[in-house]
């Protein structure tokens, strides 16, 4: 429920501050006199955009404060979603500085728009004359037989499942698209992959298969080198160890007479250690090479094979070419992967489609059950408003698509007088008709709803008389349930208010501002008589006015 509005330096308003009931106001005053600027302020409070239009003061900051009571609202939740203080009193505040910069305030912590967007959809509506078209779609006339079929928890478990299955199709989509491409390529990845398979790659086995290469290609030429080596070494007379041999002994016999000596015996013992190893060496792998043509042609076919898949692929080592035989081998087990998980994701899917399907059916009998009470509801309403020849038809059809509410597809066929064929509501109602079924659906809601505040913006258009009257009862019977608000230029509805609130356009210098003011009584009378009369008023008015205040 709002209980106070403060609004600084916004449009035409200098600074105001009001304080509001909990029961049934009126707001009046003349055209242009600055009502839609209270919707508008109200409206930042809600969420809307800003700019430096706004600012009465291009050089000062608007403020816009609104104090509402959530007591009974149980609005706890919303708070601790959004790591928010609750208070039962709780401030929203807007600000808009002279930079252009917007800023929201839910007692004192700063929020976003969304939030307050959000935090705006659970506190107050507001019913302005081209809302009146939301009742020609069908998803606002879902909305209504859903409040009154108590859809609600239904609804809300649906959308849950709903997304889980948009979700599931989805997934399932792209599985589906992605094994579509992969068997495409799938004879051909199997080929490659086999083709790698049956090459039994080594990493690193080019280089030594190469080095083996020239080994088998050169058996004569290493076994020639290798005997000569050994030849050099081992001759009777002149070979290598021989000769080191004798070296040997004649550093022994004088190493005793100088260390220098001793040192170039040790020396030379070391190398001919050495040299001796060698030619060891030497005589092993000597023995080791003989000639081998099987294995020659054998290394030799191995290595062009390895070659042939290098060009192939386009790579320069077998490292790369077993990168490319695990993505292959990847893709061609995906496929039977992607098979069993897009049967799995079609049980998947089959259960969310039945369990919404459950869900949907529900909703679908609960409309079709508060169709007929609906029905008399708008009826018994539109006849104290005028309109006792007034019928409807709600044609529910359950379609294969699922909606966001449901799968039902609605039709509303209206009828203004007896003896007149249905046709649709918004293409046969006129624009006063439109306005009385709007206010009969919104106090047929006022009953389901759990919404605080409502402001009518003139909701009356296109309405006189006793039909008047009548509309100030239901708004002011609305009242006992929720806070209701109506701006309005009849007086017949302006008497009905339990407060009457005037907004007046005054002019100061250069400058011209918009002030809200509460009646008294004596101001009241005057007002409505004013309404009824014009600014000469007549005693005649004000004893109408009178009448009408009762």
């Amino acid at each position: 429920m709002l209980l106070s509005l403060s609004i600084k330096n916004y449009a035409l308003i200098e600074s105001l501050e009001t304080d509001f009931s909990n029961q049934f106001s009126v707001i009046t005053g003349e055209t242009g006199a600055g009502k839609s600027i209270l919707l508008g302020a109200l409206g930042l409070v809600l969420g809307n955009r800003a700019d430096l239009t706004s600012l009465k003061n291009k050089e000062q900051k608007c403020i816009i404060e609104a104090v509402f009571l959530l007591s009974n609202y149980n609005l706890q939740p919303f708070f601790q979603e959004n790591d928010l203080d609750y208070e039962d009193k709780t401030i929203i505040r807007r600000e808009i500085l002279p930079s252009g910069k917007s800023r929201a305030f839910i007692n004192d912590s700063p929020v976003n728009l969304q939030e307050l967007q959000e935090l705006g959809s659970y506190l107050l509506d507001i019913h302005s004359q081209h809302q009146t078209r939301e009742l020609t779609e069908e998803s606002y006339q879902l909305e209504i037989i859903d409040a009154v079929a108590e859809n609600g928890v239904a609804i809300l478990k649906y959308k849950s499942i709903l997304t889980s299955f948009k979700a599931k199709q989805k997934e399932l989509k792209q599985m589906i698209a992605e094994k579509v491409a992969l068997e495409k390529e799938y004879e051909y990845n199997s080929f490659l992959l086999n083709e790698l398979l049956s090459a039994n790659l080594v990493d690193g086995e080019q280089e030594l298969l190469e080095q083996e290469l020239e080994q088998l290609s050169n058996v004569e030429f290493i076994k020639e080198n290798f005997a000569r080596i050994l030849a050099v070494a081992n001759e009777e007379q002149i070979g290598v160890i021989v000769n080191l041999k004798e070296m040997k002994l004649g550093l022994q016999k004088v190493m005793a007479f100088s260390p220098i000596y001793a040192q170039l015996q040790e020396r030379l013992q070391s190398s001919f250690i050495e040299i001796e190893d060698i030619v060891n060496e030497c005589e092993q792998n000597n023995d080791k090479i003989i000639a081998d043509p099987e294995r020659l042609e054998l290394v030799n076919t191995k290595l062009q094979s390895i070659y042939n898949l290098l060009k192939k692929h386009q790579v320069g080592s077998i490292h790369e070419l077993l990168l490319i035989q695990t993505e292959l081998d990847n893709k061609v087990v995906k496929v039977d992967d992607l098979e069993i998980g897009i049967k799995n994701a079609e049980k998947e899917l089959l259960v969310l489609k039945e369990e919404i399907d459950g869900i949907a059916t529900n909703i679908s009998k609960n409309r079709i059950n508060a169709v007929p009470h609906l029905t008399k509801k708008i009826k018994e309403i539109l006849s104290q408003l005028g309109m006792a020849e007034a019928n409807f038809q709600f044609e529910i059809t359950v379609s294969e698509d699922y909606f966001a509410t449901g799968k039902d597809e609605l039709n509303v066929l209206f009828s203004a007088n007896k003896g007149t064929s249905f046709g649709a509501l918004k293409k046969v109602a006129s624009g006063g008709e439109m306005s009385r079924i709007m206010l009969a659906i919104k106090s047929i809601l006022a009953n389901y709803s759990k919404l605080p505040t409502i402001i009518f913006d003139e909701i009356d258009t296109g309405v006189s008389g006793e039909i008047a009257i009548k509309m100030g009862e239901i708004m002011k019977d609305m009242s006992k349930t929720m806070q209701v608000f109506a701006i309005t230029h009849l007086p017949q509805i302006a008497a009905k208010g339990d407060s009457h609130y005037k907004v007046s356009k005054r002019s100061y210098g250069e400058t011209t501002i918009s002030e809200l003011i509460l009646l008294s009584t004596e101001e009241r009378i005057q007002q409505i008589a004013e309404m009824l009369s014009g600014k000469e008023v007549s005693e005649s008015a004000l004893q109408h006015a009178k009448a009408l205040l009762n």
